[in-house]
């Protein structure tokens, strides 16, 4: 029995069944490599699903992570945190908002900006504004209030009754959403660039259009930039591309670098909705993963990486239409900065399946839609060989 093997058996004696979990036992990463069990390396362009933005252990995050962790691992947040204070600062600086609230996960994030849009609008409007409008084919987590937000009914299913008050359009619909406001609406909740749900762009214009309806209507605008904030897209927050600014903006994933936080970046007027009492998180930014925040946003700032993102994203962007046009059962390609989902007319679940076999790791979403998430330090040779693999599995389909 291999060193994988006699990992993957223990794990499937303990571990709950929530995941179809691929033949692969992760051990050590480096760079836009990841490490298995047996000493087998793959080129990921999956960075832990747009967590590992600075690659595998990013020699900045994980000196900040051993110094934190010699001084004071947690501490309740009943008490001023410095890491937690210069993490939020610094995000405030480099976007519209005035207050952070953090937390551990992109779902949490996403739970925290619904509680505030709801709890300020009943303040603001009166108890009848609760409702938000969301966008189908849209992902914003797997807690129950976040699957009652999520515009896809297979994440409901036998979770039922979920949470009332929200409603659905299709993305990039202008009119469908002007249609669905209400007299109980009290927020929309959007992904700038939906992830999960095929890599979608919105159209030219629908964000300021989305931004034009709120401002007239009253209604909170929040931007679930959990997957594609932190650099992904080639700006640091994937709004600023559209030239629109939320009044709520959650992010996770990428944020520390690849140990767990959250944060709901609000408007000072829309922050009043919380006060001490209405919501809290024991572990929510504390010293360790805030001390990794700092730590990720300072090696963005400082090593170029949002340039290399433009770059890298531009030229992988190109990489994959001329695969397009040599495969004609490619049908298309949607992309900004490095993340990229290429449109099948086959499910694609086998395909990653066999470029894991080969060394590349990619994941299928929305059942025909590769999906392509490198971290934003890849270099040209590192997407050469990837294309290379994958040219190579195409060639034999």
């Amino acid at each position: 029995m291999s060193q994988s093997e006699y990992w993957m058996v223990r794990g499937e004696r303990h571990i709950a069944a929530t995941y179809g979990r691929y033949p692969l036992v992760a051990v050590r990463g480096e760079g836009c490599f990841l490490y298995d069990a047996n000493g087998k390396e793959y080129l990921d362009f999956l960075a832990g699903v747009a967590v590992n933005n600075l690659g595998h252990c990013h020699p900045k995050v994980v000196e900040a992570l051993k110094n934190q962790a010699e001084r004071l691992l947690h501490c309740s947040n009943y008490f001023h945190i410095p890491q937690q204070i210069e993490l939020a600062e610094m995000l405030c600086k480099e976007s519209f908002g005035d207050r952070v609230f953090f937390c551990n996960s992109g779902a949490e994030a996403n739970e925290a900006a619904i509680k505030l849009a709801r709890r300020y609008s009943k303040e603001k409007y009166g108890e009848t504004r609760f409702e938000v409008i969301t966008a189908l084919a849209s992902f914003h987590g797997r807690t129950l209030g976040t699957i009652s937000a999520t515009g896809q009914e297979k994440m409901r299913q036998g979770f039922t009754p979920v949470v009332p008050g929200f409603n659905y359009v299709p993305f990039g619909d202008i009119e469908a959403l002007r249609e669905a406001v209400g007299p109980g609406t009290c927020a929309v909740l959007l992904e700038p660039v939906q992830g999960e749900g095929g890599v979608n762009l919105p159209p030219e214009g629908y964000l300021k259009a989305v931004r034009e309806l709120c401002d007239r209507m009253g209604l909170v605008l929040i931007f679930d930039e959990v997957q594609v904030g932190i650099g992904r897209t080639g700006t640091l927050f994937a709004y600023e591309q559209e030239g629109v600014e939320p009044d709520i903006m959650t992010l996770a994933k990428a944020l520390a670098g690849g140990p767990p936080i959250g944060a709901m970046v609000a408007r000072e007027e829309v922050a009043t909705g919380f006060v001490p009492g209405t919501h809290g998180s024991t572990f929510g930014g504390n010293p360790l993963v805030t001390a990794a925040g700092v730590a990720t946003l300072q090696a963005i700032a400082e090593e170029n990486i949002l340039q290399n993102c433009r770059e890298m994203g531009a030229y992988l962007g190109e990489k994959l239409a001329a695969l397009k046009a040599r495969y004609p059962f490619v049908k298309e390609l949607r992309g900004r900065g490095l993340i990229w989902g290429m449109e099948l007319d086959f499910e694609g679940g086998d395909i990653v399946k066999t470029a894991l076999s080969r060394g590349l790791l990619i994941n299928c979403t929305a059942g025909r839609v590769l999906r392509f998430l490198p971290p934003l330090i890849v270099s040209r040779e590192e997407i050469d060989l990837a294309m290379a693999i994958l040219d190579g599995i195409f060639k034999e389909l």
